[in-house]
């Protein structure tokens, strides 16, 4: 028979008291961070890439549109000077490395920019130091083809990349620079939204935008020279700036992301279209979006996102119940109740944000439902509102489910670019979700969600890999190999598979084994985990592994075995890497793990804060219990997996 969590916590060195402090700490501090209006909004890291693209393009509207945006500018540039990495490159955020898409579109910035390259020569000449021993030189015919080879089949950023050294003169003057940019068939925009993903777009879904205006800017400077091309793709143009401009937000912002909104921007003025509605809200939200140091964050927040997180990482006593009663109103403002302009998404999904130019999403949706669901204590008229608006957006999860059984972010059945194909994180937080509301919906969705339950979980068990690990797709590590982050990955599942039963889920209990036994492996001497095996340790990457392995304790029978003294061992050594920072105040560290979209990094201020809390959530009511010191934190509630010993 095992030892009662508290006694092994005690053994392995674990100060019962200590936890709890440090938890009631890491809850005060969280839920210190909410606005006034009750929710969560937290700060993306600036970001050199969006940063450089920003300054593209209101550089490229002083000089084509006699605009006046040099202060803007100037600010931009000093914020990229400063940021400069000690290798003479950029990296996404001030904290990643230097790296090729950055690097150039940095360079490309200062090129942009009249009397720049003079002014600033030392650090231009640096980059292209840099360029050169990373791509094998500065001349299009060269660095066209690194950057095409980053991205392989994918043309959503490698193409706009490329536009944009064009428009800054970086590759060539005049149509020769065009000959490096591979032409995008924007014409496609003018088929109806339906057929995108039988017309097999070279994009992925959320890029229609960039599409129309990048392939209508290379058309303009590089027209095709066959005649017949020529007169037919000029007949679609008007009519896709009309698409364009119907799946515009009111702010401007594509998506809220100063990148995409930068690439369509400086590509419209360059077609000439500079005046164009389009062009002219892109312009505005770009000089909205600028922060007082002069640089741009990759997104504009991602305040519904951190909100579900926060939501479901707090104990339920965590906050008051007219607080609670705040949050809950809020969440249910922000589902979608009707088809999104831009995907054309149906009704029922949330976004990551709160603003204009999010779009509805299976990984937010399932965070919304997952937090709406865990807010039993407001007014029964509430509880009657939360159960309609899940019915629909468990409909909506529904619907989106490829036929692999895999949930994909925006869209069904797009294919299998990055970003359109069914990912295991993504998979893994929906059927929690479902798990969450199934017992309170009809018996006809309830027979449904068996089964897609059933195929989204042998989705997951054909994705494990060999090792026992799972590998997500909004999230990585710089430091990996293949820039994937499997311990994110592997936790998120984990925490799935934990919840489904047995027999049900035949073979669930060996594929949890499996992926702890990988995920012991991670471990570095210190107690910490990074993205995999050998990678330094982060607070967020820490937290995550801790917290699954805290879940996975819980739900263990009295005949441990070896495996499971291990993971008691390692979940003692990672709480104490935990607290140690904690007490420290190093937990607010971030790490720049969130993948935005094509291979571009960001981190989050509240990313380590919330995954903290949730680490020592895990299993502080059984330490707090057997320590006598129920009293000091509100007692953390068991999950339904929990109550249930099975493996």
């Amino acid at each position: 028979m095992g030892q009662s969590p508290g006694t092994i916590a005690e053994s392995q060195g674990v100060d019962p008291l200590r936890l709890v402090r440090a938890f009631d700490r890491s809850v005060a501090a969280l839920i210190g961070e909410r606005e006034e209006a009750g929710h969560w909004t937290g700060r993306l890291s600036s970001s050199a890439l969006s940063t450089a693209t920003a300054v593209v393009a209101l550089s490229l509207a002083n000089r084509r549109l006699g605009a006046d945006h040099q202060a803007r500018i100037q600010r931009g540039l000093e914020w990229l000077a400063t940021y400069v990495n000690a290798d003479g490159g950029w990296g996404d955020t001030v904290a990643s490395r230097s790296n090729l898409s950055t690097t150039v579109l940095v360079w490309a910035a200062f090129g942009s920019v009249p009397g720049a390259d003079s002014r600033y020569r030392d650090l231009v000449r640096q980059a292209e130091s840099w360029i050169v021993s990373h791509a094998g030189g500065t001349a299009p015919s060269v660095l066209a083809p690194a950057i095409i080879r980053r991205y392989g089949k994918d043309r959503t950023f490698s193409v706009p990349i490329l536009t944009l050294c064009a428009l800054s003169g970086r590759l060539g003057a005049g149509r020769d620079a065009w000959r490096h940019v591979i032409p995008l068939p924007f014409e496609l925009a003018a088929f109806p939204a339906t057929w995108f993903a039988a017309l097999k777009l070279p994009v992925v879904s959320y890029a229609l935008p960039a599409l129309i205006a990048i392939g209508q800017v290379r058309f303009h400077c590089s027209p095709p020279r066959n005649p017949v091309s020529r007169v037919m793709r000029s007949l679609v143009i008007e009519r896709t700036l009309r698409v364009l401009e119907s799946v515009q937000p009111p702010n401007g912002g594509f998506l809220e992301a100063t990148p995409l909104t930068s690439f369509v921007t400086m590509s419209l003025i360059g077609a000439g279209n500079g005046g164009h509605p389009v062009a002219q809200r892109g312009l505005g939200f770009l000089c909205d979006s600028q922060r007082p140091d002069g640089s741009w964050p990759i997104d504009t927040n991602l305040a519904t996102w951190l909100t579900t997180l926060a939501v479901n990482a707090l104990p339920h006593t965590a906050l008051q119940p007219e607080e609670r009663s705040k949050i809950f109103e809020w969440l249910l403002a922000q589902q979608y109740r009707v088809r999104h302009a831009y995907t054309q998404a149906a009704p029922g999904g949330w976004a990551w944000t709160n603003l204009p130019g999010g779009v509805p999403d299976a990984d937010d949706t399932a965070g919304a439902l997952l937090a709406l669901a865990g807010m039993t204590d407001v007014a029964v008229e509430q509880r009657a509102r939360a159960l309609e608006a899940a019915t629909i957006g468990v409909r909506w999860l529904l619907d989106l489910q490829n036929r692999d059984g895999g949930l994909p972010t925006f869209c069904r059945g797009w294919g299998t670019l990055p970003f359109d194909r069914s990912s295991t994180d993504i998979t893994a937080h929906t059927i929690r979700a479902w798990l969450a509301w199934k017992p309170q919906l009809p018996h006809t969705l309830q027979s449904e969600l068996d089964e897609a339950m059933a195929r989204a979980y042998e989705f997951l068990r054909v994705r494990q890999g060999a090792d026992g690990r799972w590998t997500p797709l909004w999230f990585g590590n710089e430091a990996e190999q293949r820039e994937e982050n499997p311990v994110y990955g592997t936790c998120r599942v984990l925490r799935a598979l934990i919840e489904l039963p047995e027999p049900r889920f035949a073979g669930v209990g060996s594929l949890i084994e499996s992926g702890v036994r990988w995920l012991a492996g991670c471990q570095t001497k210190d107690g910490g985990f990074g993205g995999a095996p050998g990678l330094k340790a982060s607070v967020e990457e820490t937290a995550l592994a801790v917290e699954v392995m805290g879940y996975y304790l819980e739900i263990l029978s009295e005949g441990r075995g070896q495996l499971a003294d291990r993971i008691e061992e390692q979940w003692s050594k990672g709480i104490l890497w935990l607290l140690r920072r904690v007490e420290t105040g190093e937990w607010r560290t971030e790490s720049p793990i969130g993948f935005y979209f094509a291979k571009l990094w960001y981190f989050e201020r509240l990313y380590p804060q919330i995954f903290t809390v949730g680490a020592l959530r895990a299993r502080t009511q059984f330490v707090q219990l057997s320590a006598g010191s129920a009293g000091s934190v509100p007692p953390v509630e068991a999950t339904s997996a929990s109550r249930t010993p099975r493996i």
